[in-house]
């Protein structure tokens, strides 16, 4: 059936309110953690290891893709971000377990460049980057999770 200019446009469908919130806060943790990621190695020149451009990489496109589900109204970003969140997650949990020392040294990744194990910066002697990264795609997952069961129950 052929569309002609007279026609109503197509019914946009809002996302539920508490859905549009925890995906919010998932644009906001992301944002952050971006910002974050781009001061310790532009503002603080802190070289970034080869598993911190691994998460960088997960954790860059989130911003748009959630900002882009917020302002269209659309839920649907939820199944391009979780991908990318888990393969961040898987990342981030295998730097942290390296940084702690849980994983040997010898199975790092790094070739050139600073060190996956070194530690370069903590803060407050307890919270390093990789665990930081851990926390911000944790946080990022429960979150679209929890938007993902919100929206299921409308």
């Amino acid at each position: 059936m052929p569309i002609s200019l007279s026609d109503p446009p197509p019914r946009r469908t809002n996302i539920p309110s508490p859905q549009w919130s925890l995906l919010l806060m998932a644009f906001l943790v992301a944002f952050v953690a971006t910002l974050g990621s781009l001061f310790f190695s532009e503002i603080m020149k802190l070289e970034p290891c080869v598993l911190c451009w691994y998460q960088r990489i997960a954790m860059f496109p989130l911003v748009p893709i959630l900002a882009i589900g917020l302002y269209s109204q659309d839920s649907g970003g939820i199944k391009y971000a979780m991908p990318l969140a888990g393969a961040g997650w898987l990342a981030a949990f295998y730097h942290w377990l390296l940084y702690s020392g849980y994983i040997p040294k010898g199975l790092q990744p790094c070739g050139k460049g600073p060190s996956c194990a070194e530690v370069s910066l903590e803060l407050g002697g307890l919270v390093t980057i990789p665990m930081l990264s851990l926390a911000s795609f944790s946080i990022i997952i429960i979150l679209l999770l929890l938007a993902t069961r919100k929206g299921g129950s409308q």
